[in-house]
């Protein structure tokens, strides 16, 4: 395994939970497993399924949650839509999705409401291979949208010159690179995209899988840092752990209140701060965070989710899940950093705990 082979020997078959190696699709026909505690998968006290984009962490939060408590959770990193369909289809104690869950997809689910807790935030980058240009380069998100959009084919275009005076851009085309798979990378790019480009919310729009007016396709985010590490000119959108791994330089963008911001730890958990503190009493926390305000804050960020229905079916595995995530969101949280995710700000975890406690049917705590 490419991505995070510390957690190979550790979590036993996590081979399969590379993203670049699974569909993001509604595909459960091939189970890509791994067990907190390695092998089959036998005695396993959780079973979830879902999203690749944090499987990294959440594979090292189950690992060491099992070792501290001996409840043992498998997990099935399959891609955010997959995660939907397993809780929906209720094949699993808890699913995971990098986007919100829709209403029909809401309305659909077998066992009734299902609540979205988020876990960690992420970052998605501008990442890019410019020969000779060594300072990171300024971006705004309306310039973003129309380099995807194939508005602005050229390095030396006059909108890149003036955002990056000190730069020698080449007056060389510009070599898109994005996902040829559907993935919620994607949705979280294309929802930052929308919210700051009325062009793009008009044209390609917001998902998980999109048409895309220029560039070439990669597989993955280790596919689209692949291509871009490779290729020079190009830029690509991926999670901030591929643009580390490959050595990418990454942009800083523009947020809401005009200021150029490097994407950090720091400045995601602000973004998730900014987002906290507006959030009505009555939020179901399906909701998206990319664009907020705050001077500190970096745009392209979203929670990620995990799915658990409201009305549990077993309450001793109701109280396992409720124990297990308390855990994470107050415990596992020190470990985000190191892997490349931003920690939930404390107000926000304060907030869950009633949300957690919730899932326990009555009289099961």
């Amino acid at each position: 395994m490419k991505r995070w082979p510390i957690f190979a020997a550790a979590v036993g078959v996590w081979a399969c939970g590379s993203e670049s190696s699974q569909k993001q699709s509604n595909d459960t026909t091939k189970p890509a497993a791994a067990t907190a505690t390695g092998g089959s998968g036998a005695g396993v006290d959780l079973t979830g399924a879902g999203a690749t984009f944090p499987a990294p962490l959440y594979f090292k939060w189950f690992n060491d949650y099992a070792a501290r408590t001996g409840v043992k959770i498998n997990y099935q990193s399959l891609g955010s839509g997959a995660g939907i369909q397993q809780i929906s289809q209720q094949t699993v104690d808890f699913g995971a999705s990098d986007a919100p869950m829709s209403d029909d997809e809401m309305a659909s689910a077998k066992g009734g409401p299902i609540l979205h807790i988020p876990t960690v935030v992420g970052l998605v980058v501008i990442a890019y291979n410019l020969p000779g240009v060594t300072q990171p380069l300024r971006l705004s998100g309306s310039l973003i949208a129309d380099i995807f959009l194939g508005k602005v084919t050229k390095w030396n275009d006059p909108r890149l010159a003036s955002l990056n005076p000190d730069a020698k851009l080449p007056a060389t085309d510009i070599l898109v690179v994005h996902r040829s798979d559907g993935s919620g990378t994607t949705y979280i790019f294309s929802d930052y995209l929308s919210a700051v480009s009325p062009a793009w919310k008009a044209g390609p729009g917001k998902g998980k899988d999109l048409q895309w007016p220029v560039g070439m396709g990669g597989k993955g985010n280790e596919g689209v840092s692949g291509q871009v590490k490779q290729t020079a000119n190009a830029i690509g959108y991926t999670e901030l752990a591929y643009a580390k791994q490959n050595g990418l330089s990454t942009a800083l963008v523009q947020n809401a209140a005009g200021h150029f911001v490097a994407p950090t730890a720091a400045a995601a958990t602000a973004a998730a701060s900014d987002a906290a503190a507006k959030l009505p009493p009555n939020t179901d926390y399906r909701v998206s965070i990319v664009n907020g305000g705050g001077a500190e804050t970096y745009p392209i960020t979203s929670f990620t989710w995990l799915l658990a229905y409201k009305n549990q079916p077993n309450s001793a595995k109701a109280k396992k899940l409720a124990d297990v995530i308390h855990w994470a969101l107050v415990d596992g949280q020190k470990d985000a950093e190191a892997l490349a995710y931003a920690p939930l700000p404390p107000s926000l975890v304060a907030r869950l705990t009633p949300r957690i406690d919730s899932l326990a049917m009555a009289g099961s705590r």
